[in-house]
């Protein structure tokens, strides 16, 4: 078992295996999932865990070198938006359209769901090294 950080053995293996440049996504419980990307569902109710401390506390172990969000939270969840923009602050990120987002899942390494409820809860993160 971990001191500290996260504790779910499953979420620990995924960000240990994952390499330079791959992607990392978490996101909402209705998000579409594609076949063959290994996903580790965390939902337990409506809102828990939250996509932001789900955020927080995966962005703490893992090197995470850009971010994607979808054009569409801006307007739709603005409040999510600025608070996932200020805990991954200071990295480079870019906004795309939700279906391209979509598209990109089918290129994950892995797959975080969350039990948040608030529309376009999902970001795609890009693994760095931390060397």
């Amino acid at each position: 078992m971990t001191k500290d950080g996260i504790l779910n053995p499953e979420l620990c293996a995924a960000i240990a295996g994952i390499g330079h440049t791959e992607y990392f996504v978490i996101a909402d419980p209705g998000l579409p999932l594609p076949q063959n990307v290994k996903v580790i569902d965390l939902t337990l109710t409506r809102g828990i865990p939250s996509f932001l401390d789900t955020l927080k506390a995966v962005s703490d172990d893992l090197v995470v070198e850009s971010f994607l969000l979808a054009e569409e939270m801006k307007t739709a969840s603005p409040e999510l938006h600025d608070k996932t923009c200020e805990i991954l602050k200071g990295l480079p990120h870019r906004y795309i359209p939700h279906e391209e987002l979509k598209r990109l899942l089918k290129n994950a390494k892995a797959i975080v769901r969350t039990g948040e409820t608030t529309s376009f809860a999902n970001v795609i993160l890009q693994c760095g090294v931390n060397f």
